[in-house]
């Protein structure tokens, strides 16, 4: 068969065996947590279910004249499960002479104490205890113990259901968090494209200092998300911060406004009333503030590999600037504003950390990200919250696809 193929083809065979080990394991890095994420999405799984049910062992030595006392305490450490096949040993000194009946689950051959439960039940305790004579207190505290036991895995044995599906979209709230998680992706991700755009188009003409300016446009971008959150939650403090106080001090307000704690205010404009979002708009202008950078890179980019002489000749035919752009610079980007509104559209619908660390969550800005982590975390609902995570998966999915498909080409 490779005798009949092209020395192209052989090569194309050649180079896909040797990606073959990196996209496997590209792969299962991807899917074997998506994978796990859908399976505990159809188990009513509580965060104490991820800690595998156990039984503990306890004991108490205490001497009592010539006799020491031995107070075991076996307790399954699960409020729900139960654990099968239970036997603790415990090895007793050699000489060691017990006095007084056994437990009717416990034994003793050749200086070892056994004790076998076959089935230990949810919240169970078991206390027993025995007095030994010819040994010491220090003797039976050093002595060895041992607990074998089967346990169950709630993931696996807990029956297959819907009802964490049926409780998100049974959820009072759930419209408003999806429809939040749309106006707050499509926002901040328009934002961070036409800022990007804007700069890439005042900075692709040369200028003295144009290297340093291009350079400290990249500060929102490079800098710690938590120095920045810290410091725009500063600069919009309703009584300390700077913005309230110059909107004040020019007259554009006649009080402080919460920007990032008031969930709407009312305004009027041209006679007409509207309900301004205060607390989803300060968040989305920071995310658009926050990722412009990289929309301005690929776009300065693009725009640098776009020929002069187009431009030179539509001036010649007297075109505008704003024609110019029109007709030639927008045809030519079209393919990477497309590309960049694909990327930030996926990465801004699964944001979390910027708008937790602004707002909490609070004051209308909970998406469907702050949801997975307010069911599976704060709850304590991991069944929940993975399917949140699921439903977050299908929406990005059936979201791409459509940009995929209504994205304009690559144009030569």
């Amino acid at each position: 068969m490779l005798k009949s193929l092209t020395l192209k083809q052989r090569e194309s065979w050649f180079a896909f065996g040797l990606l073959t080990p990196t996209m496997l394991i590209v792969l299962s890095i991807i899917l074997l947590p998506l994978a796990a994420n859908f399976w505990i999405s159809t188990k009513p799984i509580e965060l104490a279910d991820l800690r595998p049910p156990q039984v503990t062992a306890f004991k108490r030595v205490k001497a009592e004249d010539a006799q020491v006392s031995v107070r075991y305490t076996l307790r399954n450490s699960s409020q729900e499960y139960r654990i099968d096949n239970v036997r603790f040993i415990d090895a007793l000194p050699t000489g060691a002479q017990l006095i007084g009946a056994l437990p009717d689950a416990c034994s003793i051959e050749q200086a070892q104490l056994t004790c076998d439960y076959p089935v230990f039940e949810a919240k169970q305790r078991e206390r027993f205890t025995l007095t030994f004579s010819d040994t010491s207190v220090d003797a039976l505290k050093t002595s060895s113990t041992q607990l074998q036991f089967e346990q169950s895995n709630p993931l696996i044995s807990k029956p297959f259901t819907f009802e964490n599906f049926e409780r998100v979209f049974n959820w009072s709230e759930f419209n408003s968090v999806l429809w939040v998680s749309f106006v707050y992706t499509i926002g901040s991700t328009a934002g961070a494209l036409l800022l990007g755009l804007g700069a890439a188009l005042v900075l692709k003409d040369h200028f003295p200092g144009r290297g340093f300016v291009r350079g400290l446009l990249l500060f929102p971008y490079v800098a710690p998300v938590i120095a920045v959150a810290f410091t725009w939650v500063t600069l919009l403090d309703p009584t300390s911060g700077t913005v309230n106080s110059l909107l004040i001090a020019l007259g554009i307000l006649d009080a402080p406004i919460n920007f990032l704690g008031q969930r709407a205010t009312d305004f009027e404009f041209w006679g007409m009333a509207f309900e301004w979002p205060v607390a989803l708009s300060s968040v989305i202008a920071f995310e658009a503030w926050r990722y412009f950078p990289l929309s301005f890179l690929f776009i300065l980019a693009r725009m640098a590999s776009i020929s002069d002489e187009m431009y030179e000749a539509a001036e010649i035919d007297g075109a505008t600037p704003m024609q110019q752009f029109r007709f030639l610079s927008l045809p030519m980007l079209g393919a990477i504003l497309a590309v960049l509104f694909l990327l930030r559209f996926i990465w801004n619908f699964n944001k979390f950390d910027d708008i937790f660390l602004l707002t909490g969550g609070a004051a209308g800005t909970r998406t469907l990200t702050v949801s997975v982590y307010e069911q599976a975390i704060a709850l304590g609902n991991i069944g929940a919250g993975s399917a949140v995570a699921v439903l977050v998966f299908f929406v990005l999915l059936v979201c791409s696809l459509a940009i995929i498909r209504f994205s304009p080409k690559e144009q030569s």
